[in-house]
């Protein structure tokens, strides 16, 4: 008798881009295609987060409801190991969302860090689901860094962004990776938010900012240059990695246009994911149906 197929979801990294990874599971489940094992990184970890303990549901209202002024009152400012602090949105989300351990999960869930001392990848499958994606999400210079089992850990895009090969490990049969970084060179990282009238100078006054540019007029402003560097820095990684070690199938939303902090995007992001694994359902179909053939009997 041959054992059920046991199927992998590697979700990238992308910040707000990464509401994507709601559409993409919601058309996935439209499907019949459930994961059985879910690994993360960054934004890929926190909604990877949310799905392994049934609370996609509760998430995708909240991030449909997100709007601009939101984001920004979740922001604390702080200029010691990151312009974020992070208190804040951790303790919006103790008290939102519960948070468990990640051993007594419904399925085998990981995510992808980076010690910042040594440069090694760090999956963390183990202890507090929160902390394990705090650690994820924690971009370099943006949000500060996780102190855990005496490692200083960051984003997991500095190594692994769309961590396919962590599926493996956990024994996937078959990876579909959904990345979200596909386009993004050539752009400037700002996203569109002219619908939004003085969005950037509200979030750089949050920081103590004079203004959302330098006083060199055609100059980037430091998060627009944070925000490129990250970009560029994640694209060449993740092509590299999976070139090594390819996924199934790579679903990939075309979300170049929404910026690094534009979370209050997601009603974009999340319809783009579904458009996304709709695009792809013929190569998830043959990719499923060949890996169950290959499996021992």
């Amino acid at each position: 008798m041959t054992r059920p197929l046991r199927i992998g979801l590697a979700l990238g990294a992308g910040a707000a881009r990464g509401w994507g990874h709601i559409g993409v599971l919601r058309a996935l489940q439209a499907e019949g295609v459930h994961a059985d094992v879910v690994c993360g990184c960054s934004i890929g970890a926190f909604v990877g987060a949310a799905y392994v303990s049934d609370e996609l549901d509760r998430l995708e209202g909240w991030v449909a409801s997100l709007r601009w002024q939101q984001v920004i009152a979740l922001l604390d400012p702080g200029f010691r190991g990151g312009l974020i602090r992070g208190r804040k949105l951790v303790d919006f989300f103790h008290g939102h969302f519960e948070d468990r351990d990640i051993g007594v999960l419904g399925k085998p869930f990981a995510c992808v860090a980076t010690d910042l001392d040594s440069g090694r990848e760090v999956w963390l499958r183990d202890g507090s689901v929160f902390d394990a994606v705090r650690a994820s999400i924690a971009l370099p210079g943006l949000l500060t860094p996780l102190a855990r089992d005496g490692q200083l850990l960051v984003d997991g895009a500095l190594v692994n962004p769309v961590p396919v090969s962590l599926c493996r490990a956990l024994g996937a049969d078959v990876v579909i990776a959904v990345d979200l970084g596909s386009e993004r060179i050539g752009r400037n990282g700002r996203g569109d938010t002219a619908d939004v009238p003085g969005w950037r100078q509200r979030l750089f006054g949050r920081f103590g900012f004079e203004g959302g540019k330098s006083e060199e007029a055609n100059l980037p402003s430091l998060i627009e240059v944070l925000s490129a560097s990250l970009n560029i820095m994640q694209v060449r990684i993740a092509r590299s990695r999976m070139a090594g070690e390819p996924a199934d199938v790579v679903v990939a939303p075309r979300l170049a246009h929404i910026g690094l902090m534009d979370f209050h995007r997601g009603g974009e992001a999340i319809a783009e994911g579904r458009a996304a694994v709709e695009r792809m359902l013929p190569a998830i179909r043959h990719a499923l149906s060949d890996a169950a053939a290959q499996l021992p009997r």
